[in-house]
């Protein structure tokens, strides 16, 4: 099975796809074209990427089954289109977390005591500790966190350490999960805008989190805020972001942007990064040894248990709601036709399979599988299966 790997991995991570048996083709340099001649020549069933964009063209141009995102998000994937194909899309949750959480308090640190604007003055030969030693410090101040992920709560650990009080809101957070993590659950963000002297940002850019928060949300901040956001950058509005930095005194540390290059090194344009009161940084949350080095094992392990098992870990283009509205539930000997037989059957019945378990029992002779399926089967179906020799039993299930 071969694998292309279109963005830099660790070299541990190249070592351990190869003894997991894959043929590894490696170019961190292959982008748009250059990466649909290498899917289409390769005959690659593995992709594997962190940053580099993998369209539909991308998609189509081979033999891919299975695309791995080196990190947490995956907006950087077609997934729509990776589903049409029945191609799984799976990432690497958590195993950046840490790094990511620094940073959101390396941002809040350099806001709070102007650390970058410090060096400048100091490089550029300039004294000035009465200006500088302005900073309220951020022990009992009140954090808002808006995502509860494994990010989210490294960042909850974190802020409490520095004795902060921490306010979150997460689609599902219950008033018992919020105790157990020792925060306050607030009803909606207005809740947590009105609440924080610090919000951070932690949720996947989704089609539903796009915009997430706008021009309501920036209404109900409060003047002075400082805003962090090490997500993604189209979970804000910028235009309403720059509107609160402008008119209402919120500073804000960014480490990604809705204008921003898809290379490691080029021009930048948006127009954020020119505001005072604006401190960012290039995308490099995930951007540590450690956080590299774990991503990399992840990916490697989601490869290891496809070839090895044809199951994918951590797979996200997976229907979250079966289609099926009936089960049938089929014990039978465990020979070559049998489950040939039953699925012929359901075709000529016009039933589709919408997902299918068949496990064997001890000693190699009998196995059941669970079988879900479009709608009802008739009656007729089930005597059909029943009456075949190698069929010890059927049962419908709902």
């Amino acid at each position: 099975m071969k694998v292309v790997v279109a963005d830099k991995l660790p070299q541990r991570g190249l070592d351990m796809l190869h003894e997991a048996g894959y043929a590894v083709e490696a170019d961190p340099a292959l982008k748009d074209d250059a990466l649909v001649d290498k899917v289409r020549e390769s005959g690659a069933q593995v992709l594997i990427v962190r940053s580099t964009k993998v369209p539909r063209a991308v998609l189509e141009a081979g033999k891919l089954s299975l695309v791995i995102r080196a990190g947490a998000g995956y907006n950087n994937v077609d997934t729509a289109a990776a589903s049409e194909l029945g191609i799984y899309v799976a990432n690497c949750p958590g195993k950046n977390a840490i790094a990511v959480a620094e940073l959101t308090f390396g941002l809040l640190l350099a806001i709070d005591r102007r650390i970058p604007d410090c060096v400048q003055a100091i490089r550029a030969g300039q004294w000035n500790k009465k200006g500088f030693a302005q900073a309220q410090g951020i022990h009992g101040r009140t954090l808002g966190v808006i995502g509860l992920g494994e990010i989210g709560r490294q960042v909850v650990r974190r802020a409490q350490a520095f004795g902060m009080r921490v306010v979150a809101w997460s689609r599902s957070l219950t008033d018992e999960g919020a105790k157990e993590l020792g925060v306050e659950r607030a009803a909606d963000l207005s809740a947590v805008a009105f609440a924080a002297d610090v919000v951070s940002v932690h949720v996947a850019l989704t089609p539903e989190t796009q915009g997430l928060l706008g021009s309501d949300f920036f209404a109900s901040i409060r003047p002075g805020t400082i805003f962090l956001n090490t997500s993604r950058g189209g979970v804000v509005d910028g235009p309403a972001l720059k509107r609160a930095i402008e008119e209402k005194g919120v500073r804000a540390g960014l480490d990604v942007w809705n204008v921003q290059p898809s290379d490691g090194v080029a021009a930048f344009e948006d127009p954020l990064g020119a505001l005072e009161g604006v401190y960012g940084t290039h995308h490099i949350g995930a951007s540590t040894e450690q956080a590299q080095e774990a991503v990399a094992e992840e990916a490697v392990r989601v490869a290891r248990a496809y070839r090895e098992h044809g199951k994918v870990p951590n797979c996200v283009n997976l229907t979250d709601r079966s289609l099926a509205t009936a089960g049938l539930v089929v014990r039978h000997a465990d020979k070559v036709g049998v489950l040939a037989f039953v699925l012929q059957n359901l075709k000529a019945a016009n039933l589709n399979v919408e997902d299918m378990e068949n496990i064997v029992f001890l000693g190699g002779k009998a196995a059941c599988a669970t079988i879900r399926v479009s709608q009802a089967p008739p009656e007729s179906l089930v005597d059909e299966l029943n009456a075949h020799a190698d069929i010890f039993g059927v049962q419908v299930t709902a």
